[in-house]
């Protein structure tokens, strides 16, 4: 069935995935608060650093959650339940700076606003990916550029003009974010829904439909079959598709959390006179930076993968990584550490652009939401791992934080590298799985895998 009539337009849809996108990803803009939470409350880097990486961790639990029952719930309604957290925990975290209470700022940054982006971060790639099979990986890469510029709006334009409108009152300027992102966030949430069954762009042919008689009636027959959601989870191939994805976050992640931090510290180096006012202002400037590299890394990385090869993509990045990452560890010039920097950022944000289309091309279409929902567990993991890890580090060794970080950046991506190279991006089918073919009202008989003779009739 080819409908194209009376739908709405794909390409508005899309604008909402991204601004919704836009709205959530403002969290990588976290190092922007975090010196300032230590130096105004009196908290340690270490104890201040639980708030990100909360945030994070429940982040990727809700998205996992909301993967599996996006279909049941609707991408609508999950989008705008996601826009109501993410404004509510902010209101919550301006009441804990308001009392003073850290743990009330773990519930409303950490938890409550770590779910609501949770909820809304899955909707929008599965729902594009809908909407745009013939150019999944440019869309995901440029649905996935919204989440990587919002750190670029939050330090650059937010956040600077409410600290001058605000008198720098940290209380007031998370209850204006909040309001101010919750509305855009749950108005675009609103725009959001699926394209009606059967929905193909024009000219678009599915590969199923371009195959030979054997593997065309294959193919279909095992998007419509299905088995329970551990039969995938449970698979080799799924387990390490997780944890490169996981190594890759946990890289980038552990910079983004102190990025403006560490970057204070190189100028320091050489030049230990410098006010704090300036060497804030350096800070903001390579977190707004780099947001720009992880949101256009997005879209050159997803459409590099869709020559490369989703996988030989993945290890381009951590090859690049892994000598980039033994250069920062001897390098203290400002300059060159910050465009070698936003190339990190640029590759953290490029594995958010491949994975969807990944996941897709593995598992399918109709088992994208769950399956990537899962994955984005991984996530989680991360954001505890590397944030936390490095917050140690700069707590225990102040002075040595810097190349620590580097060095423990070099060890993980060349376990991912290796890891790599036991996983493929070709399509995965459960030996288990039952097809059942339909050719108008009559039943055909397939294989029950692409190398077996045998046919079987369902």
């Amino acid at each position: 069935m080819r409908t194209q009539d009376r739908v709405p337009n794909r390409r508005l849809i899309a604008a909402a995935c991204t601004v919704l996108q836009l709205c959530l990803g403002t969290v990588y803009a976290w190092s922007y608060f975090q010196p300032l939470l230590v130096e105004r409350f009196r908290w340690s880097n270490t104890d201040t650093s639980w708030a990100f990486s909360l945030n994070i961790c429940c982040l990727g639990l809700s998205a996992a959650w909301g993967g599996i029952n996006l279909a049941k719930i609707g991408p609508r309604k999950l989008a705008v339940a996601g826009g109501i957290l993410f404004a509510a925990g902010y209101a919550i975290a301006a009441l804990a700076l308001a009392v003073k209470s850290l743990p009330l700022f773990y519930l409303g940054y950490g938890a409550v606003s770590g779910i609501g982006i949770g909820l809304g971060y899955v909707t929008p790639m599965t729902t594009v990916i809908k909407w745009f099979p013939d150019r999944r990986g440019q869309l995901t890469g440029i649905v996935a550029m919204g989440f990587g510029l919002g750190a670029f709006v939050l330090s650059v334009v937010l956040a600077p003009i409410l600290m001058h409108m605000l008198y720098g009152n940290l209380t007031l300027v998370f209850a204006a974010l909040g309001a101010i992102l919750g509305s855009v966030a749950i108005g675009s949430a609103a725009m959001l829904r699926n394209p009606p069954d059967g929905y193909l762009p024009a000219g678009f042919v599915p590969a199923a439909q371009r195959g030979s008689l054997v593997e065309g009636p294959y193919a279909r027959a095992e998007d419509e079959a299905d088995l329970p959601l551990r039969e995938y989870l449970l698979a080799g191939q799924y387990a390490i598709m997780w944890f490169i994805f996981f190594l890759n976050i946990t890289a980038g992640i552990s910079i983004i959390s102190f990025l403006s931090p560490l970057y204070q510290d190189i100028w320091r180096l050489d030049h230990p006179t410098l006010e704090r006012s300036v060497l804030a202002g350096y800070g903001a400037t390579l977190i707004a930076v780099s947001s720009l590299f992880n949101g256009v890394g997005r879209i050159a990385w997803g459409a590099l993968s869709e020559r490369l090869g989703r996988i030989n993509t993945f290890r381009v990045l951590f090859a690049s990584q892994l000598v980039v990452f033994g250069i920062l560890m001897t390098e203290h010039d400002p300059w060159v550490f910050a465009i070698l920097v936003c190339y990190v950022l640029s590759c953290f944000g490029g594995g958010f652009a491949i994975m969807p289309s990944m996941v897709t091309d593995v598992y399918g279409t109709k088992r994208m939401s769950r399956l990537y929902g899962v994955i984005l567990t991984a996530w989680s993991a991360a954001g505890v791992v590397g944030p936390l890890v490095i917050a140690s580090l700069k707590d225990s060794y102040p002075d040595r934080a810097v190349i620590y970080s580097f060095l423990l950046n070099i060890l993980v991506l060349g376990v991912a590298f290796t890891f790599s190279f036991l996983v493929n991006d070709e399509r995965f089918v459960p030996r288990r799985i039952l097809l059942q073919v339909f050719a108008g009202k009559r039943l055909m008989a397939v294989p029950l895998r692409p190398d077996d003779d045998t046919l079987s009739v369902s």
